[in-house]
């Protein structure tokens, strides 16, 4: 068995090949990237639902709260 001169370039130890990457892959915009992306939009969007609802039940609170305070005033009022 052959011995290696150097610990960077062992002999017998074979290196796979490098993957041919495409343009795309190249740039870091391989199909992985585009997973991420929609996996981004999609908990965006997931994110900007939940605000919504919070918002239009915050609104309704309000509107409620509103509601009582003008039925105490005409109460008194009367």
């Amino acid at each position: 068995m052959t011995d290696s001169k150097n610990i960077n370039n062992p002999v017998g130890q074979g290196g796979g090949h490098r993957k041919k990457l495409s343009r795309a892959e190249r740039q870091n915009n391989g199909p992985h990237r585009n997973l991420d992306r929609k996996g981004a939009a999609d908990q965006k969007a997931e994110l900007v639902r939940k605000m919504r609802e919070k918002a239009r039940a915050a609104e309704a609170a309000e509107a409620a709260e509103a509601a009582a305070a003008q039925a105490g005033d005409d109460t008194a009022q009367s």
